[in-house]
């Protein structure tokens, strides 16, 4: 992959608005590295939401994180308006690989699609069997959403 610096949000199939609050802001004035893992998370099972049905204390599988990272470009702080950008990179039997690009944007541009990077985080959900708690085949339903995330191969 070329210098993930140099990524903009036209590089990730799923965008989503995300909010933070005054109390995400850390004593540097910046928001604290856990709210970032806090906001791809939201935005990871907020889109799945929107569009399949997922019960996590009744569905038979349950998406578990089992591996994240995320390495820090730009600070950002509350109130700056963000957008967190989602794509999968490797999509498995039994696990998922999403990259997740945070962008900030000004108030009064229309979107943030010329704004750079300021984090790029990476989660790792594998589907288990919620009974026996042992990876599972990821699901039909949610398997087809996740496709239509699926990165090209410069990712």
């Amino acid at each position: 992959m070329a210098d993930p610096r140099s990524l903009t949000l036209a590089d990730f199939p799923v965008h989503r608005p995300v909010t933070t609050r005054w109390s995400d802001n850390d004593m540097y004035g910046h928001l604290n590295n856990a709210v970032y893992y806090e906001l791809f998370d939201s935005a990871i099972n907020g889109w799945q939401a929107e569009h399949v049905t997922i019960d996590p204390t009744r569905d038979p599988t349950q998406g578990v994180v089992a591996e994240s990272g995320c390495a820090f470009y730009a600070e950002v702080a509350f109130p700056t308006p963000l957008v967190v950008g989602l794509r999968v990179t490797r999509l498995g039997t039994s696990s998922v690989t999403y990259q997740l690009g945070l962008f900030a944007h000004g108030a009064d541009a229309a979107d943030a699609t010329d704004q750079p990077i300021c984090a790029l985080g990476h989660w790792v959900h594998v589907e288990i069997d919620a009974r026996t708690r042992r990876p599972t085949p990821i699901p039909d339903h949610l398997r087809a959403l996740m496709e239509t995330a699926v990165a090209g191969p410069d990712a």
